[in-house]
């Protein structure tokens, strides 16, 4: 992973943890189902949005490796609006210039869904515009283990020796290596913790929480924690002449 950028221009990387759809149909007296529909209008207002802004890498949650433990109803529901997701909208994206990349563990995923991820990767990976990596059935933890395995393995079979992984080595095993670290992490729905989500990527990342649910997210609001982070004062451990 390379370095982030700093609060005077755009965030180059804008990770979402998408929060709130149930809640936002149950105030309306509609069923989680029709929270989840109009939480993917929000994902396809935001990936516009984050285009039209320059922004370089849209990171969204998805469908974490604690989800699945949801009612087995739900479960096929999200997963059946993302496999329609990536029918209907690759192609429009792919026009737009998008990358499509998948992050998560695809061990044990059906391979029809493994299929999907893996067609619309290759279709759109020469693309250089916004980068929109889907975090599916991914855990923070669970991403640090694969890359710790990972490199245990290189270890053992004498590739690498322990004196020479540094953090950036590690980081670079992880399911994010080669893009930037998230600048900004938006969560929606009110809550304020991380969910698992990119524990180690988001060291020195700005967190915007807002209490707005997901399917209301739209450009205005996408904007506004853009411009909450533009006014941050990032040190990353050091001094700015601000506070020098």
């Amino acid at each position: 992973m390379t370095a982030s950028a700093s609060s005077g221009g755009p965030p180059r990387h804008v990770a979402i943890i998408m929060d709130g759809n149930g809640r936002w149909a149950a105030m309306r007296g509609q069923p989680r189902s029709a929270g989840h529909r109009q939480g993917v209008e929000a994902l396809r207002r935001t990936v516009r949005a984050a285009s039209d802004m320059g922004i370089g890498v849209l990171t969204l949650y998805s469908f974490s490796t604690e989800n699945w433990s949801r009612p087995a109803g739900e479960v096929r529901f999200l997963l059946e609006l993302l496999r329609r997701f990536i029918r209907t909208d690759v192609a429009e994206l792919h026009q737009s210039n998008v990358r499509i990349m998948v992050i998560g563990d695809r061990d044990g995923l059906e391979p029809a869904l493994r299929k999907l991820f893996e067609e619309a990767e290759a279709l759109t990976r020469e693309n250089t515009a916004l980068k929109l990596v889907i975090a599916f059935n991914y855990g923070g933890r669970q991403e640090i283990t694969r890359a710790v395995q990972a490199l245990a393995k290189k270890v053992a079979e004498g590739k690498i020796a322990p004196a020479d992984i540094p953090p950036a080595v590690i980081g670079n095993h992880l399911d994010t290596g080669g893009l930037p670290e998230p600048d900004l992490l938006i969560r929606t729905g009110g809550e304020q913790r991380l969910s698992n989500y990119l524990l180690w990527q988001c060291a020195y990342t700005e967190f915007v929480f807002l209490p707005d649910y997901w399917p209301d997210f739209d450009a205005d609001r996408l904007r506004h924690a853009v411009e909450a982070f533009r006014r941050r004062d990032r040190r990353f451990g050091g001094l700015t002449a601000q506070t020098a």
